[in-house]
C-alpha cells in the first residue's frame, strides 16, 4: 500500500482529496486482491475515480507482466523463476534422493516451457496491439486466410444451436430442427460429443486478456459510465465493450415490434437456426415441394459483418446508443458483436443478472477467472441475488407447459430415443406434481379448477414430499434441459403449430384412438383459450391472432428456471405456495434464503471484487450475510468510505419528533391513519413552502399511505392550502410518464424562479422505493428540500420476510442485544431512507435540507445508520420552532451569498 500512497493518477482535472483518497485504496485493493467494500457519496465523481483507479492499476499490470516477460525471455531464469508474482508454471518438487542430472533435466525444461509460453504471449500481445492500432487509425483490415476461418467458425459457433451428425438423416426437413439428439446421460463423453459442434474449441477461442468488469443495475447507469470513460484520460487507450440484452440492443426492426423479453429472444434464436439450416443452392429445387412458407433470417448476423462491428467496438469507446447507431449503418449485429468482442477487451461493462447468474454469465462468454469485478451501485447487492435466482410459476404456465409437451413427445415419439422419452415423461412427471400442491390436475382447464386461498411455506424437502417428485434426480434433469436444449425445440415447436391446432397436424385417422389424451389436451388449449376473453368475441384475424401469440409462448424456459432452482439445498431456500381462487392465478415459488451461495463462486474465480455504492451502510451486517457467509476470510475484506465534497454548511438535516401544533410526529402503523397526524404533516409541509425555494420533493412510506394521506388532504382543503404556494406534481403509476412529469417539474420551477409570481416552485410527491427514489437527480433548485415522512419499514407479515428473518436468526450470530431477523427489518428501512435523501446533493456547490418527520429517527441506533457525511450535521429537534427557525436561517444565507 505504501506504494500506492505516493501514485500519481491520470485525471481529467485536478482531482478532490477523497478522489485521491478512493483511488489509492482502490489501486492496493486490486493489487492485492481483496475484496472492497467502497463507499462514496453520489456527487462525490465516484465513477471517475473507478475508471482512472482501476485503468491505472490495469495499465501499471500489464506493463509489470511485460517486463517480467522480458526478463525471462532474456535469460534471467534463475531470479523470476523463484519469484512468485511472474511465475506462471510450477517446479514439481524432487526428492533430495535424485540424481544431480535429473534435477538439472527438471530444472530446464521448466525453463523451456515457460520461455517457449511467453514467447506465445508475446506474439498473440503484439497481434492484438497492430490490431487495435489499425483499428484506431481506420487502416484497411487485412487477416491471414486462417485468422479469417477461425473467426468465421467463431461467429457461426456462437450462433449454432446443437444439431445431430451423428444419425440418420431425417426424411422431414422442415421438422428435424424441432428434434432433440440423442441423449445418453451417463455416458458423459457421449454426452458431449453429442451436443457439440464437433470443433475444438481451444482452438477457436481467442484468450481472454486481464480485463475489468464492471457492472450496475441499469442500462442507463451503464451508459452514463460509459460516458464518464470518454471523458477520462484512458478514452483513447482502453478498449471497452457494453454487453446487453436482445430486448436493448436488437436492430432488426421485425424482431424488436414483438415487445417482450421472451418472444425477443425466441425469434432471435429461431432466425440463427433458420440461417444455419439453409441448405445449398443445389438442394432448393428438390426441397420447393416441402417447404411451404420461406423461413425468415436475420441479415445482420453475417460473419464477416459481426467481425467488422467487433473490431469497431474495440476501436472506439462507445455507448449502447452509439453502438447500436453504428450497427445499424453497417447492417450488423450489436448483440453478437459485443460477445465476440469480450475476449480482448480490456473494460467490461454489463449489467447485473449478466455477471451475477451462472447460466446467463456462462452463455455470454464472460469469463472471471483471474479477473477484476467491480458492482456499482450495490447497495441492494443481497437482494439483487436473491431475486435473480428465485423463481415462480403460475397455475396456468404449469398446465400450458405440460400440454404443450405431451403433444411435443407425441408427435415426435417415433423419432425420439429412449433416454430423451425417459427424461420428457420425468419432466412431465414433476410439473403433474407442481400442478398437484396447487391442487389442479393436469388435462383441464386451469380457470375452472377453483382452490380455497392460503399461503404454506415449505423447506425443499418437505415440498418434494408433498409434491411426490423426491424420487427424481433433479440435477439429472436439470443437465438434461441444458444438453438437449429442449425448452427452444419446444418453443420452435410451439411456434410452428401456434393457432392450428397441434394434434391437427400430428394425427393420422389410423392413430386417433391411441392418441385420445392427446386430442383432450388439444381441446384444453382450445378452452384455454376462448376462456381467456370469456366477455369478448375477437375477429379471427384482429384479437384472436394476438390471442393465439399469446397462447403459443411456452412457458418451458420458466419451467427450467424453476428446476435449477429446485436443485438448491434444503437450508438455503423456501417453497412458497400461494392459492387463490382459482388453480390458473394460483402459484409455487421458491425464495433464496442465502444468496451468499451463488456470490461465492464469483468471489472464488475473480482476482479481486469491488463492491461500491453512495451509501453502503451498514456494512457490519452486509459482510456477514454476504460476505463471511460466503467463505471469505476477515483479512481478506477491505472498507473504504468517504465524506461529501460538499462543505459542511451547504446540508441541514433535521429530525422534527413535533409538528407546529406540537402534535407528536410517530407514524407508527397503530397511528399513522389518524385525522390528527395526517392534519399536522400538511402544517408542516406548509411551513416548509413558505421558505424553501424552488423544489421539494416529499416521500411517503408507501403507495397505499402514499394513496390515503393525499386523499385525506384533498377532503380538508391541505392540498389547496399547498398548491397556492408550489404548483404539486405526484410520482406517476406508469415507469414510461416518469420523464414527462420530471420535465414539467423542472419547467414549472424554472418559471417560477424567473416570474417571480406568487408560485415558489413546486411539490413532488414520490414513495420511498418507487420511481424516484433511485438514480434520479434533484439537483439545485429541483430539490432544495427532501423530506421523509414516517420510516419506510417492510411489511412484517409478509411470510417471504418472516422466512427470511426465521432463517438469519437461525444461522446468523446475534450482535448488540437485537437478532439478525429484527437487523434485517431496521437495515431495509434505512437502506431505503438513504437512498431517497441521496437525490438532493449532487455537486460541490450544491446545498438542501433534509427533514426526517418522525420521533423515531433521532434513536442513535437509527442515527447511526444514515451515511456518515449526513449523520454528522444532523440536529434531532423535540419542537417545531427552532427547527423552522434554523431552516429559515439556512436558505437566507444562501440567498445572501448568491447575491455577493
Amino acid at each position: 500500500m505504501e506504494e500506492a500512497d505516493a501514485r500519481d493518477f491520470p485525471f481529467p482535472y485536478k482531482p478532490y482529496p477523497i478522489q485521491e483518497q478512493f483511488m489509492q485504496a482502490l489501486y492496493g485493493a486490486l493489487e492485492h486482491g481483496k475484496v472492497g467494500i467502497f463507499e462514496s457519496p453520489t456527487g462525490t465523481g465516484k465513477s471517475l475515480s473507478i475508471i482512472c483507479g482501476a485503468l491505472s492499476w490495469l495499465r501499471d499490470h500489464e506493463a509489470k507482466r511485460k517486463q517480467e516477460a522480458d526478463r525471462l525471455l532474456q535469460g534471467d531464469m534463475g531470479t523470476s523463476l523463484n519469484s512468485s508474482s511472474s511465475s506462471t508454471v510450477s517446479i514439481p518438487p524432487l526428492s533430495s534422493a535424485e540424481p544431480d542430472w535429473i534435477t538439472d533435466f527438471v530444472q530446464k525444461k521448466a525453463e523451456r516451457d515457460l520461455v517457449s509460453k511467453l514467447k506465445d504471449e508475446e506474439l498473440r500481445r503484439k497481434k492484438r496491439e497492430e490490431r487495435l492500432e489499425m483499428i484506431r487509425n481506420n487502416s484497411q483490415l487485412k487477416y491471414a486466410l486462417k485468422r479469417k476461418i477461425c473467426e468465421d467458425d467463431e461467429a457461426m459457433k456462437l450462433l449454432q444451436l446443437p444439431v445431430d451428425h451423428q444419425g440418420e438423416e431425417l426424411k422431414d426437413h422442415e421438422e428435424e430442427e424441432l428434434i432433440v439428439a440423442e441423449y445418453e446421460s451417463d455416458d458423459e463423453s457421449k454426452t458431449k460429443n453429442k451436443f457439440s459442434c464437433g470443433d475444438d474449441e481451444d482452438d477457436l477461442e481467442e484468450e481472454h486478456v486481464t480485463k475489468i468488469y464492471y457492472c450496475s443495475r441499469t442500462h442507463s447507469q451503464l451508459s452514463q459510465f460509459v460516458h464518464e470513460v470518454q471523458k477520462s484520460p484512458f478514452n483513447q487507450d482502453v478498449s471497452l465493450v457494453t454487453l446487453g440484452s436482445r430486448q436493448n440492443m436488437c436492430v432488426n426492426e421485425e424482431v424488436r415490434r414483438l415487445g417482450s423479453v421472451q418472444r425477443i429472444n425466441d425469434r432471435c434464436m429461431e432466425m440463427q437456426k433458420n440461417k444455419h439450416d439453409q441448405r445449398p443452392k443445389g438442394e432448393v429445387d428438390q426441397g420447393k415441394r416441402r417447404r411451404g412458407v420461406s423461413k425468415a433470417v436475420c441479415p445482420y448476423v453475417g460473419a464477416q459483418g459481426l467481425q467488422t462491428l467487433r473490431d469497431s467496438v474495440l476501436g472506439a469507446v462507445r455507448d449502447i446508443e452509439q453502438l447500436l447507431s453504428l450497427a445499424r449503418e453497417t447492417r450488423s449485429c450489436p448483440y453478437y458483436a459485443s460477445r465476440l468482442a469480450i475476449p480482448p477487451a480490456q473494460l467490461v461493462v454489463l449489467p447485473y443478472q449478466t455477471v451475477l447468474h451462472e447460466g446467463t454469465r456462462r452463455a455470454s462468454g464472460v469469463q472471471l477467472k483471474g479477473q477484476v469485478l467491480i458492482i456499482d451501485e450495490a447497495h441492494n447487492l443481497s437482494d439483487t441475488l436473491s431475486c435473480i435466482h428465485s423463481s415462480e410459476l403460475t397455475g396456468a404456465q404449469l398446465c400450458r407447459a405440460h400440454s404443450q409437451l405431451t403433444q411435443y413427445s407425441e408427435r415426435y415419439r417415433s423419432r425420439l430415443k429412449a433416454k430423451n422419452l425417459m427424461y420428457i415423461k420425468q419432466i412431465l412427471f414433476v410439473i403433474e406434481g407442481l400442478l398437484r400442491v396447487l391442487g389442479g390436475k393436469v388435462g383441464q382447464n386451469p380457470h375452472s379448477q377453483s382452490t380455497q386461498p392460503a399461503t404454506e411455506l415449505l423447506t425443499m424437502n418437505n415440498f418434494l414430499f408433498k409434491a411426490q417428485i423426491d424420487n427424481i434426480n433433479l440435477f439429472k434433469v436439470h443437465r438434461y434441459f441444458e444438453k438437449s436444449m429442449i425448452s427452444r425445440k419446444l418453443c420452435g415447436f410451439i411456434e410452428k403449430y401456434a393457432g392450428t391446432g397441434v394434434t391437427s397436424h400430428t394425427q393420422t385417422q389410423s392413430d386417433k384412438k391411441e392418441n385420445r389424451r392427446t386430442e383432450g389436451l388439444n381441446r384444453y388449449l382450445q378452452a384455454l383459450q376462448t376462456s381467456q376473453q370469456p366477455d369478448t368475441e375477437s375477429p379471427p384475424g384482429l384479437q384472436g391472432a394476438a390471442d393465439d401469440r399469446e397462447l403459443a409462448a411456452s412457458p418451458m424456459m420458466q419451467i427450467e428456471g424453476f428446476f435449477m432452482a429446485l436443485t438448491n439445498t434444503n437450508t438455503d431456500g423456501r417453497v412458497m405456495l400461494h392459492t387463490q381462487g382459482s388453480v390458473a392465478v394460483s402459484s409455487v415459488k421458491f425464495l433464496l434464503l442465502n444468496p451468499a451461495v451463488h456470490f461465492s463462486q464469483v468471489l472464488k474465480d475473480c482476482r479481486a471484487v469491488i463492491i461500491a455504492g453512495g451509501t453502503m451502510q451498514p456494512v457490519s451486517d452486509f459482510k456477514q450475510e454476504l460476505l463471511f457467509s460466503a467463505g471469505v476470510e476477515a483479512e481478506r475484506i477491505t472498507e473504504f468510505s468517504c465524506g461529501h465534497v460538499i462543505p459542511p454548511e451547504n446540508i441541514l438535516p433535521l429530525v422534527l419528533c413535533s409538528g407546529p401544533s406540537g402534535q407528536e410526529l410517530e407514524f407508527t402503523f397503530q397511528n399513522r391513519d389518524t385525522p390528527h397526524l395526517m392534519d399536522e404533516t400538511g402544517r408542516v409541509l406548509s411551513n416548509l413552502c413558505n421558505v424553501v425555494p424552488g423544489g421539494i420533493v416529499c416521500f411517503f412510506p408507501s403507495y397505499d399511505y402514499s394513496r390515503r394521506i393525499l386523499g385525506h388532504w384533498e377532503a380538508s382543503g391541505v392540498l389547496a392550502r399547498l398548491s397556492s404556494k408550489k404548483k404539486i406534481f405526484q410520482e406517476p403509476k406508469k415507469a414510461n410518464q416518469v420523464e414527462q412529469v420530471l420535465n414539467e417539474f423542472s419547467r414549472t420551477i424554472q418559471r417560477c424562479a424567473v416570474d417571480g409570481g406568487v408560485l415558489s416552485g413546486a411539490l413532488l410527491f414520490s414513495v420511498v422505493g418507487g420511481k424516484m427514489s433511485e438514480g434520479i437527480n434533484f439537483s439545485d433548485e429541483l430539490g432544495r428540500c427532501i423530506v421523509m415522512v414516517g420510516m419506510p419499514y417492510p411489511n412484517i407479515k409478509s411470510p417471504e420476510l418472516q422466512e427470511k428473518m426465521s432463517y438469519l436468526d437461525k444461522n446468523l450470530p446475534h450482535s448488540g442485544g437485537r437478532s439478525p431477523g429484527q437487523a434485517l427489518i431496521e437495515n431495509l428501512c434505512m437502506k431505503a431512507v438513504n437512498q431517497s435523501i441521496g437525490r438532493a446533493i449532487r455537486h460541490r456547490e450544491d446545498y438542501a435540507c433534509i427533514i426526517l418527520c418522525d420521533r423515531r429517527y433521532s434513536r442513535p441506533a437509527t442515527l447511526a445508520k444514515l451515511p456518515d457525511w449526513i449523520r454528522a450535521h444532523t440536529r434531532t429537534h423535540t419542537s417545531f420552532g427552532p427547527a423552522f427557525a434554523g431552516l429559515r436561517r439556512f436558505f437566507i444565507e444562501k440567498k445572501k451569498q448568491q447575491q455577493l
